[in-house]
């Protein structure tokens, strides 16, 4: 799979895609790969709580939207030139804890990072999936 396919900055649904593709594609255009596997997380905190594990975020993290907003985006810039992201959210919940609307806050956050990104001219793209 090559990323050209897929437009630069995009938050979208993984898919027909596989995350083993989407691995490979980011190494061979040298960009970053984010992977965080969320089937064990059940409430918002949760969630934050292993996509920051899973990406290695600081322990000052805030484990809140705005610090995860802070991490995906002026953290990494200030950290000095990027090539790129590939992001993936795997397994989402989709329970009473986690509803549509706490789903659609945090992708709201990762497509904010994307537009982030594209003002800098630096594809990011994002996928998700649900359990």
């Amino acid at each position: 799979m090559l990323l050209h396919t897929v437009r630069p900055n995009i938050v979208q649904a993984i898919r027909a895609y596989r995350v083993d593709d989407l691995s490979e594609a980011a190494q061979h255009e040298g960009q970053h790969f984010l992977y965080a596997n969320l089937g064990e997380a059940q409430t918002k905190q949760e969630v934050l709580e292993q996509i920051a594990q899973s990406f290695l975020f600081p322990g000052h993290f805030g484990k809140n939207l705005d610090a995860l907003y802070d991490c995906m985006t002026d953290l990494v810039h200030k950290a000095g030139p990027q090539t790129g992201f590939v992001v993936v959210l795997d397994q989402l919940p989709d329970n009473a804890r986690f509803d549509r609307e706490a789903r659609e806050q945090l992708l709201d956050v990762f497509r904010d990072a994307a537009d982030f990104w594209a003002e800098r001219r630096i594809p990011f793209r994002c996928f998700y999936s649900f359990r």
